[in-house]
């Protein structure tokens, strides 16, 4: 069933992902470019009469409080517009958290919205240094481009949506229209960022943060919290933003993260940061970093692993500082032990890229 408006949109290749194979889809492999943790933000929207559209891009899943009121009505975590819109579509204009990125996938999730939820929605992108052109363009046509064409939406559920190939292009802005109004919980923009490296090569910069291209790929466990919040900038507002994984009781167990830096470097300090884990820090971490040349991304076990950080005692809610033991060899990986297991906030690499 197509969608009608008078805003028509590009139809862009893209395949369904169902609501139980998102994570496994998009997770390991792309980092949410729009999450406000790391740095996305709305910058204007159409109407938010019900509920914020802040709220769409809440790191976390939509919570409920049933009965709750507010002075518009039932509160809701997302963004909810009213009735009876006379445009085509409401909107909400987001700045990536990113300098720019390629796109790969995008998620609706329509959460606890039934009976509100929002119809159908399309996604548009543009490239601009000025946050104030775009703003200005409000509903219409402007430069935008688009990313995702128009698709149906339903009631409460995650909806996702795979490019068929990755956008050829960066976008610093997006615009999410939903026809015509309703309700949307969160909104996710998968891909990768395209960072914007120091022109002096012998700059030294954090090689694994997201926001310069840094994916967190594999973990051995991420009972508590995501192996993805290891990159996100600054040291967050609670022991809930940063990767934890479950007790262990057996004899000389570890947990692993294994992170993709942004580009090949040459690894001089190691920052490992234990904020708000007071009671959970790892006894001991150690870093190991790799060169990787293989098909997919180096395993656990993968031969090639040297050690940059030999196990070093931890404490709690601390910057730890370390020089790395091989600053001179370029890796492209980096994986964070700890001994046994616990919780660490952040992990920052910091190093030269190998132009």
């Amino acid at each position: 069933m197509v969608f009608e408006t008078e805003y028509q949109v590009e139809n862009v290749a893209a395949t369904p992902v169902a609501a139980d194979k998102i994570d496994a889809t998009f997770r390991s492999s792309t980092t949410d470019l729009v999450s406000a943790a790391l740095g996305g933000k709305v910058l204007s929207f159409s109407d938010e009469w019900f509920a914020e559209a802040s709220n769409l891009l809440t790191p976390g899943p939509p919570i409920r409080q049933l009965g709750k009121m507010v002075y518009s009505g039932a509160w809701y975590d997302g963004w909810e517009t009213r009735r009876h819109n006379p445009a085509p579509f409401d909107y909400v204009v987001i700045r990536l958290g990113v300098a720019s990125g390629i796109v790969e996938g995008i998620e609706v999730d329509t959460t606890y919205f039934s009976g509100n939820n929002a119809p159908a929605i399309s996604v548009e992108g543009v490239f601009s240094s000025s946050d104030e052109e775009v703003v200005g363009w409000k509903g219409g046509r402007g430069k935008w481009e688009a990313i995702l064409g128009i698709q149906e939406c339903g009631p409460t559920q995650r909806f996702a949506w795979k490019l068929a190939a990755p956008t050829k292009k960066p976008y610093t802005h997006v615009r999410l229209n939903m026809y015509p109004d309703g309700g949307i919980a969160r909104f996710r923009l998968y891909g990768h960022a395209v960072p914007v490296f120091p022109e002096d090569k012998n700059a030294t910069f954090d090689l694994a943060s997201a926001q310069n291209g840094g994916v967190a790929v594999s973990c051995s466990d991420e009972h508590f919290g995501a192996i993805s919040n290891l990159l996100l900038p600054g040291r967050g507002k609670d022991m809930g933003g940063g990767w934890e994984t479950a007790r262990t009781r057996g004899k000389d167990h570890v947990d692993w993260a294994i992170i993709r830096l942004g580009t090949k470097g040459t690894i001089q300090n190691l920052n490992v940061d234990t904020a708000f884990f007071r009671g959970n820090f790892p006894q001991m971490v150690k870093v190991e970093a790799i060169d990787w040349s293989g098909e997919g991304e180096p395993g656990a076990l993968a031969d090639g692993w040297t050690t940059i950080v030999e196990p070093s005692k931890c404490g709690p809610d601390k910057e730890h500082l370390f020089e790395s033991l091989v600053p001179d060899k370029p890796f492209t990986h980096v994986k964070l032990i700890m001994i046994p297991d616990g919780g660490v906030k952040r992990i920052r690499v910091l190093g030269k890229r190998v132009v």
